[in-house]
């Protein structure tokens, strides 16, 4: 295997990494909040070390999409939530 064999391998398993990391994120945040009936997307986004920015898009489709809830979290090594401002609450 050559090195950039090697380092795109090394890449694609990150990418999987990161993809697993942000699914179990949204989980989470599903599971606290409850699912709006008209769920658009959840995005998942990393600031730094173990910091995150997760938005909740509800709507039709993107050109309807807005932001229905937002969170600052802060994970463990796991994934898990340990922090979230502001206070995740069952909403729906």
């Amino acid at each position: 295997m050559t090195s950039v064999q090697q380092g795109e391998q090394h890449e694609g398993m990150k990418k999987h990494e990161r993809e697993s990391l942000h699914a179990l994120i949204g989980e989470q945040i599903i599971d606290a909040l409850g699912q709006p009936g008209n769920l658009y997307r959840l995005l998942v986004r990393p600031l730094w070390k173990d910091h995150y920015r997760v938005n909740i898009l509800v709507g039709e489709n993107a050109g309807a999409a807005k932001i229905a809830r937002s969170y600052f979290l802060q994970v463990d090594s796991d994934g898990n939530i340990v922090k979230a401002s502001p206070k995740i609450t069952r909403q729906y």
